[in-house]
């Protein structure tokens, strides 16, 4: 039997916990119906405390502390709600848990955000993993060794895994279910609890708001003129001559600030702009893509494809307001 050590602290979400013990449960339950042995058994493991209250009206209790644990096969860290460094310096001593654990042979699974608790112990460097969308860009700046792919829905890399944001991490469960269980048992968990199974991208949960989390106030201009033009034909030249800097050196300088090329960020502005359209406007295709920017449909299409997972007519689709509800 698979040992499971789902850790807890007062900032994680609810959902994050309460999800992975009805799945594994779930699991073990299908297992016994089918005549075999659970493959799973769970416990809450906490810092110091016991009983552990939440920041929402819920409270865990943990018959198990970390000191208490000298084995365990997988650790299993939540999606957590709160400023990213904060909660990693008021856990150092679960961050650095994880770390002697997982050099003891313990495998490690994260769920959205959680996978920070990873980075900070050092078990992603040199790996590709993902997080929270709205989160990759962060991960990726404070820890440059991640390869950090935030389309990604689930990594697994020699026993660590890393999973998307929210409500897509509960599939990390289902992938640890088929793994060590077999597909048997995670189609039919899927089906219990109607989760789809497939590992799609969550590139199309994504919202571009801009990268402006640094002090280049030139790159900040030359970001504005981006975000207020992009529907026009203009050029990197155009844009770099705002920044009294040669050509070269400004693409330099605008990559280290908002880690992207000028050309990127000017695409992914565009790309913003036509999912809105997208969402709220009725209008045709091609009103679609000259709006954004866009002259050529071929191109329009390969890029939002690339950047959304979707085509265009299939994000319409799946996030138009003009919703027809089926009797």
């Amino acid at each position: 039997m698979r040992k499971i050590s789902l850790l807890v602290h007062e900032n994680v979400y609810l959902s994050s916990v309460a999800g992975v013990i009805d799945l594994f449960a779930g699991a073990n339950w299908y297992l016994e119906q089918c005549g075999k042995s659970p493959a799973f058994t769970l416990e809450l493991v906490g810092e110091k405390m016991k009983n552990i209250q939440l920041d929402v009206s819920a409270q865990f209790i943990c018959r198990t502390t970390m000191e208490e644990v000298s084995q365990t096969d997988l650790i299993i860290i939540p999606g957590f709600n709160g400023e990213n460094k904060a909660i990693l310096k008021k856990n150092t001593a679960i961050v650095n848990w994880i770390r002697e654990m997982n050099n003891a042979g313990a495998e490690v699974a994260s769920l959205c955000v959680g996978s920070f608790f990873l980075a900070e112990a050092g078990l992603l460097n040199g790996k590709i993993a993902t997080s929270h969308w709205a989160a990759a860009e962060e991960m990726q700046l404070q820890y440059p060794l991640i390869k950090v792919k935030s389309d990604r829905v689930i990594t697994d890399q020699g026993g660590i895994y890393t999973s998307g944001g929210g409500f897509s991490s509960i599939k990390l469960i289902l992938y640890l279910i088929e793994k060590f269980c077999g597909r048997e048992a995670s189609l039919w968990i899927s089906k219990r609890f109607s989760i789809d199974i497939d590992q799609i991208s969550q590139a199309h949960f994504a919202v571009f708001t801009g990268q402006h989390q640094h002090y280049d106030d030139e790159i900040l201009k030359s970001q504005t003129y981006i975000e207020q033009h992009y529907s026009t034909d203009i050029s990197i030249d155009e844009v770099s001559a705002l920044s009294n800097t040669g050509k070269r050196n400004f693409i330099r300088r605008f990559k280290a600030a908002t880690n992207s090329t000028p050309i990127e960020y000017l695409q992914r502005v565009r790309i913003e702009a036509a999912k809105k359209a997208l969402e709220d406007k009725n209008w045709q295709l091609d009103e679609v893509m000259s709006t954004a920017g866009y002259k050529d449909i071929k191109t329009f299409r390969m890029i939002f494809k690339r950047m959304t997972g979707l085509s265009p007519n299939g994000y319409r689709k799946k996030y138009s307001r003009d919703i027809t509800v089926l009797k």
